[in-house]
């Protein structure tokens, strides 16, 4: 049983670098320090690292309400350098891909979480008012006690991340820690 986990979502190529496909724009390049650096305080407690990674088929049905992105097998689908460079050689990290919004739909990180049964999951990463909530709206319905890094979540939308993060909050009941 581990002590707690930390669930990095969509750190990926396409929504963080000002080339990507689904740009955040500067609040999703200004998240990155925050989330390298607690990525690096898990990997050094030893604490499992689970990537949550949008992964598409070229002709996903979501490419009719957002533009084509993180294209299975192109770079725009990569997690970002900074975040895979601090992982190196890690061995307690696990990639989880989806093609939908909640970090749970057609994926194993239901029965990944029941064998680690953590006490807390720690979460970070874009975009707080579709990916980040909607997989913390399924943490917090599995009752997980869950803590979102308000220094670690971005959107492209600032109106829509603050009404996200209120909804975590007192909808949801998770967790929301400051920067």
């Amino acid at each position: 049983m581990a002590q707690k986990a930390l669930l990095v979502v969509d750190m990926l190529k396409d929504f963080i670098y000002p080339d990507g496909a689904l740009h955040c724009g500067s609040a999703g390049q200004g998240i990155v320090p925050y989330t390298v650096e607690l990525v690096g305080k898990f990997k050094d407690a030893r604490e499992p690292v689970i990537l949550i990674m949008d992964a598409h088929g070229v002709d996903d049905a979501e490419f009719t309400r957002f533009p084509r992105h993180c294209v299975s097998g192109t770079r725009g689908a990569e997690l970002i350098d900074e975040l895979d460079a601090r992982l190196k050689g890690y061995e307690r990290v696990l990639k989880i891909p989806k093609s939908r919004f909640s970090g749970f739909y057609r994926t194993d990180l239901e029965h990944f979480l029941e064998d680690l049964s953590p006490a807390e999951i720690h979460v970070v990463g874009v975009c707080t008012n579709i990916c980040v909530l909607y997989t913390v709206e399924e943490l917090r319905n599995r009752d997980y006690r869950t803590i979102v890094h308000a220094g670690g979540v971005a959107s492209f939308d600032q109106d829509a991340h603050h009404w996200a993060l209120a909804q975590m909050k007192t909808v949801l009941g998770a967790e929301i820690k400051s920067a």
